[in-house]
This record gives C-alpha cells, structure tokens and sequence, in this order.
C-alpha cells in the first residue's frame, strides 16, 4: 500500500523528527521509529533521515503504513483554566481578522518540551474570540525572551505569515542590556551559526564552514561606563539564539544568559534580577501593522539601577539594507 506523504505544518517548524511523531503518531514508541528510519521506510522530502533532524513547515514526511495505521490514539485537549484564559487575553496587544499579537511574559515557553507542561501552545483555545480556527504559531521567543508574539488566526494566513518572516519581510526590534559596551556604537555582525549537542543540552555556535548565515544589527541607546549598556537589536535572520549567540561574540553578552555569557552574563549587584534581559520590543508585518509591547518589569527595574534608559522615538536603528551583507567588522 502506498501512502500520500504528510505536509509539515506551520507551527511544527523546527520540530524535530522524532517529536513530530510522537505528536502525530503518539502510538509509535521509539524502537519501532529508529527501525522504520534506518531502513529508509519514513523518510524527509524523499530522503532518508535521522530523529534528530528539524523539520521546516511544507516539508513532505513519508509515513509507512506501519506507523500511520498503528492502533488510534485519542488526543484531548485540556480546557484552559478561566484566570489563566482571561490572563492570557490581557496579554493581547492586537487584534484583527487575520493576527493576534500578544505580549508574551518571560518565563513561558512557546511550546511544550521535555519536562514542559505549561506552555503558550497548549492555552490558545482561549485565544479564538469566537473564531472556528485555534490560532497558530508562525515564529517563537525563547522562554525567558519577553515581548510581541504574532499569532495567525488562520491556516491561510499562517502559511502567508510564515513565508513572510522566512522572506525577511517581517521587522522585529528587541532591547536588551548587555555586559561591558560593544567597541562599536553601532554595528553589523554578520556571523554564521550552527547548532551543536553537547553534555549539558543543545547550544548555538558560531561555525564558519557548516553554520547558517545569521546577520544582525545593532546600536547602543545608553551606556552606564564600560561596564554595561542598552542595546537596540535586529536580527535580518532568524536563527534559534541568534541575538544572544551574537552579543556574547562581541564580548558583550546578554545580561542573564549564563547559557552564553557565563558568570560574566551574572554580575551580583543590588536591583539587578537574575534573569535573561532580552525583549522583543515591537514588529512589524508587511501590511504595516506595528506592535509595540512595554519592558517587563525586571528589565525596567535593571534600567533604574543602572540608570539607563532611551527615549522611544530613538529605538529605532532605520531602514536597512538586506541586500549583500557589510564587511564583517563586528568581530573579535
């Protein structure tokens, strides 16, 4: 028997192979999925493939009739809780017939993981305003990010949606206070990354021979000496930890992220919080629709006692230029 393959949705993108079927397939166990992979049985846009591998949306999932005719199982989807949904519906910033954008609290991840059971994908039932369709993911903020989240109130206009950001034609803004002062008041850093497994979970890293081309900007706003400063970031690209991987490259980490700064990344001082100060600041879709969202708390807390702080109509690092990339003179 012969099956028509599997498309990859929107908001599967960047799931890996193995997560994908756990999703879809909950009744294939891991033996039976390494089996039907190293004999070439499932395999990625015709090719064979390894569990580990990350799925991008519209991909083609050969499924064998082993998998896809495996004993049904029933997927319920818990109710949200009353406060959690009138919570989450505080969150939103904006809405119309085709987007939510909310603001999306550090701390809460995107979607479920190993050992994640409250995550902002499990709760957007509560996001449908009376809408036949559940919203949908189209891009992510790392958990401990904060700041403007776009949902799709539609298949249709996920599928746009996502075209758009993989086109660059979507303009994402973030602050962030970094660790020491870039050498340079602004600048482009225009460095390859790869994703790399390691002991203690997956990281990011520069790889200049097999990394993905990731380019960002930038522009200090304020700096309290050389020893920390306010950062307009905007990533051109859309790689996993892109902005932290490219701030910690500068020699600049971002405050909190002992993931790339280390202790450096966590200096104890008085009215500084122990957590990531990174936030998605506003965006823009192609429609010109701008969503702006307010610094959380910790972040404006760190900027009193740092003293720092921007005027708004400043943030803005201008029109750039996503042709050929700068010379690379952001490196260390």
């Amino acid at each position: 028997m012969t099956l028509a393959p599997r498309e990859v949705a929107v908001d599967e993108t960047d799931m890996r192979l193995d997560r994908w079927f756990r999703k879809n397939f909950p009744t294939v166990h891991h033996i039976l999925l390494q089996r039907l992979l190293r004999t070439g049985q499932v395999r990625v846009d015709g090719r064979r493939a390894k569990a580990n591998q990350r799925l991008t949306a519209g991909q083609s999932v050969r499924v064998p009739p082993e998998a896809a005719f495996a004993p049904p199982a029933t997927t319920v989807r818990a109710k949200v809780p009353a406060a959690e949904a009138a919570r989450l519906r505080d969150w939103v910033l904006h809405r119309d017939e085709r987007v939510i954008v909310i603001d999306k609290p550090a701390g809460l991840a995107v979607q479920g993981g190993s050992n994640q059971t409250r995550h902002l994908d499990a709760m957007l039932d509560a996001l449908r305003f009376g809408s036949a369709e559940r919203p949908r993911l189209v891009h992510r903020l790392d958990q401990d990010t904060s700041g403007v989240l776009v949902l799709a109130r539609t298949g249709a206009v996920a599928r746009d949606l996502s075209a758009q950001f993989r086109g660059r034609e979507v303009h994402k803004l973030y602050l962030a206070v970094v660790v020491g002062r870039p050498r340079q008041d602004q600048g482009r850093i225009d460095q390859p990354l790869a994703k790399r497994s390691g002991p203690h979970g997956e990281r990011v890293a520069v790889d200049e021979e097999e990394g993905k081309r990731a380019v960002t900007r930038y522009r200090i706003l304020d700096a309290a000496g050389d020893r920390f400063a306010l950062v307009a970031l905007e990533p051109l690209t859309g790689r996993t930890h892109q902005l932290r991987v490219h701030c910690a490259t500068l020699g600049t980490p971002i405050l909190g992220d002992a993931k790339y700064g280390g202790k450096a990344a966590a200096p104890a001082m008085k009215g500084i919080a122990k957590r990531l100060h990174l936030h998605a600041a506003s965006i823009t879709l192609p429609d010109g629709v701008t969503v702006a969202a307010p610094l959380p708390p910790h972040i404006r807390e760190t900027l009193k006692a740092l003293g720092l702080g921007a005027d708004p109509e400043d943030v803005s690092l201008g029109p750039a230029r996503r042709g050929r990339a700068a010379s690379r003179d952001s490196r260390r």
